[in-house]
């Protein structure tokens, strides 16, 4: 059974939220937020937040502050909405460090993933956006779920059965998922392609927690192809935010590692099984690959709080001093799922290659990571073709 929040409390437990980190100063503040709303949800139980990278304060010192609380044991939660590098394998593996260097021990558990709570926040924000706009059928609106993309197509696909949970679970015409970054298709090549099937409106849903330079790359590759095509009206519903049953989400997960039920999935995952395509990255090393950014606050000062792209003359801001043919952002490595944080993927082998990055096998797919180096010209000219 799992015990109340008084004997929580009394057996000395504490909250970790394990967040990525942003340059953006917006989304930071919204992390904090959704923090700070979990804890009158945990009443008297000490809950504190970290980042890997870009952000302050940093995982280690987060945890640093539960001890001086005096916390005996965390339950640490990954703020990430699915399971690919930053949950399998960057954050437990700064977590197992710090346990092994301290003895604090550190449950572990799982991902948001794709869940009947997520996906009625997720409707919430849709609806908040149709209603809004003009009547029109929803059988003449098509809906474009706009995942982060990453370099696991685990968790690529599970963004493709949250569109289709949206799709059926309201009615749309049809329904497309698109990826900002990484996989493919990315934005603007995919709404580019939508278009074409000629829907009266497409509703553009960005499936993310909180703002950032991601967020508003969406934003402007939607205007791009929105002012191409007058004919069809385009509404973007915001991101998830902190919205209510997001945050009982969080509150599940962390039931969840008191029950011993914080499995994730391992029978897609590419560091544990045969994925097509991805045959050789089982039992990579678990290693976080965010040393060189942790604690980093330093960025572009064009933008007061939101990104705006101000600093990509082209409307598309990556990263700052990062280009889109060298980075693969999403850094998976490890595996770490489960009551406990010791698990891994490293099964004896060591990977060292070049930051620990691992090529993703699709960058050069035309409507991925090489479009951003390539611009929309040729989508203009395939347009004028059709």
């Amino acid at each position: 059974m799992t015990p109340s929040l008084s004997e929580l409390k009394a057996q000395g437990y504490g909250v970790l939220i394990c967040g990525h980190g942003s340059r953006n100063r917006l989304a930071v503040e919204e992390f904090a937020q959704l923090a700070e709303g979990l804890r009158p949800r945990l009443a008297g139980i000490p809950v504190e937040h970290g980042y890997l990278e870009f952000a302050k304060p940093i995982l280690r010192d987060s945890l640093d502050r539960l001890r001086e609380q005096g916390v005996q044991r965390v339950l640490a939660v990954p703020a990430m909405l699915f399971a690919a590098g930053h949950a399998k394998n960057d954050i437990p593996s700064v977590l197992n460090t710090y346990s092994a260097e301290t003895g604090l021990p550190i449950d572990y558990g799982r991902e948001l993933g794709v869940d009947r709570l997520m996906i009625a926040a997720a409707g919430a924000r849709i609806r908040e956006a149709l209603d809004q706009a003009s009547s029109l059928a929803l059988s003449d609106t098509l809906l474009v779920v706009v995942g982060r993309g990453s370099s696991d197509p685990d968790a690529n696909s599970n963004v493709a059965k949250v569109t289709r949970m949206l799709v059926e679970g309201f009615g749309f015409g049809w329904g497309e998922t698109v990826y900002s970054g990484v996989t493919f298709p990315l934005v603007e090549p995919g709404l580019r392609h939508v278009v074409r099937l000629g829907f009266r409106r497409i509703v553009v849903f960005p499936y993310f927690l909180f703002s950032g330079v991601l967020v508003s790359r969406i934003r402007q590759h939607t205007d791009l192809v929105a002012a191409d095509h007058p004919e069809t009206e385009f509404l973007s519903a915001s991101y998830l935010g902190d919205h209510p049953l997001v945050l009982d989400t969080f509150l599940e997960r962390v039931a969840e590692v008191l029950g011993g039920e914080a499995v994730m999935n391992c029978s897609l995952c590419k560091y544990r099984a045969q994925v097509l395509g991805f045959e050789d990255e089982v039992g990579l090393a678990q290693a976080s690959h965010h040393h060189h950014v942790e604690g980093l606050t330093d960025g572009c000062d064009l933008c007061e709080r939101e990104c705006t792209g101000a600093c990509q003359p082209d409307g598309v801001p990556l990263p700052l001093g990062i280009s889109a043919s060298s980075h693969d952002h999403s850094h998976q490595h490890g595996h770490s799922h489960g009551h406990e944080t010791s698990h891994d993927h490293s099964h004896g082998h060591d990977h060292s290659h070049d930051h620990g990055h691992h090529p993703y096998p699709h960058a050069e797919h035309p409507l991925g990571p090489k479009t951003l180096r390539s611009g929309a010209a040729k989508y203009e000219a395939n347009d004028a073709e059709t």
